[in-house]
């Protein structure tokens, strides 16, 4: 037994020694491939450093300060000036251009869309809200809704309940997703869907009783619901 177990102990070692001769064996044949290979990474990473310092950092930090005076003009609704600029500090559109790879410019789409959809460009504002792309809690869903508002005034409601629905789901936030809840209701409602409406109405009275649309939300309940009688 003891020389069965030292044999294939031995057989073991073997193995192990034939393997690493066969990778040194690859890595010398293929020694000029491998070292290109790794070169190339190197390359490849100490660009994209050099790429974000020298290039994104700056661009960043010009786009920001271009987009304080652009954000100032859209507080004050002043919206054509918020677009397209002062003469001085570039407006939302300009920064979308010029600093396409940057934080700034992707907040700009969702300025823009605003801005168009507060001046009555409807399609406009969706095409830029659409592409608006980010994570916020808050500036997400009311992206979303936005875009909704949007549909509903080009007067095609089942697309504004879509993006309604998908506002109110994005996050479960009690303090948007019974706005945007209450608005998709309405518009089922107004499309005598009102079985649909009781159903978001009753989201509401559910999970988000404490909100402002909560504390209203029974005469709604109670006006679908006679619809329905």
């Amino acid at each position: 037994m003891a020389k069965k177990k030292k044999s294939a102990a031995k057989d073991r070692i073997q193995d192990v020694e034939s393997a690493l001769s066969k990778t040194e064996q690859f890595i010398e044949e293929n020694q000029k491939i491998l070292t290109t290979v790794v070169l190339a990474i190197v390359v490849v990473v100490i660009g994209y450093l050099a790429f974000k310092r020298f290039i994104v950092a700056p661009s960043e930090e010009e786009a920001h300060s271009q987009m304080f005076v652009a954000e100032q003009y859209f507080e004050r609704d002043s919206f054509d000036l918020a677009l397209y600029g002062d003469g001085n500090y570039l407006g939302f559109l300009d920064i979308i251009e010029e600093y396409k790879i940057t934080k700034s410019a992707n907040l700009a789409h969702y300025y823009a869309g605003i801005s168009y959809l507060k001046s009555g460009e409807y399609e406009l504002a969706i095409d830029y809200l659409k592409k608006f792309n980010s994570d916020d809690l808050m500036m997400s869903p009311i992206a979303l809704g936005a875009i909704g508002d949007a549909f509903l005034e080009l007067e095609e409601p089942e697309e504004a309940i879509s993006y309604y629905n998908k506002a109110a789901n994005l996050v479960d936030n009690e303090f948007v997703s019974p706005i945007y809840h209450m608005k998709a209701g309405m518009v089922y409602e107004e499309l005598g869907n009102y079985k649909k409406a009781l159903e978001v109405y009753n989201i509401i009275q559910e999970k988000y009783p404490d909100s402002s649309e909560g504390r209203s939300i029974e005469k709604y309940i109670s006006r679908a619901k006679l619809e329905l009688d």
